[in-house]
This record gives C-alpha cells, sequence and structure tokens, in this order.
C-alpha cells in the first residue's frame, strides 16, 4: 500500500500526504511546499510516507 501512496506522491504530493495521514499540519505543509516548488512537496510526501506509519481504522 505505500508504493501506490509514493507513486501517487510523484503525481500529486499532497494526495499521497492525505492518504497517510490525513488533514494535519503535514498536509498543509505540503500543500505549501507544493506551491512554492514541486520538487520539494515530492521530497517532503516521500519523507511523510515513510516516516509515518499508516493511521488505523476503526471498522
Amino acid at each position: 500500500m505505500d508504493l501506490i501512496r509514493i507513486l501517487l506522491s510523484v503525481l500529486l504530493p499532497p494526495l499521497g500526504v492525505f492518504m497517510q495521514v490525513g488533514l494535519g499540519g503535514a498536509f498543509w505543509l505540503n500543500i505549501l511546499l507544493t506551491i512554492l516548488g514541486y520538487i520539494p512537496g515530492i521530497i517532503h510526501a516521500v519523507w511523510v510516507i515513510a516516516k509515518n506509519p499508516p493511521q488505523q481504522r476503526l471498522t
């Protein structure tokens, strides 16, 4: 599943971060970095995905 998130992060970095951590500070920081430069947004997104374990959903 992380591979899918990383591939999505290359295409649209905030989407990969959103799928990993939700609407938190990392998501908004990634939007800002992506606006300022596409490459910093990708680097941050991959770092967030690699660093944070996926959130567990209660079903």
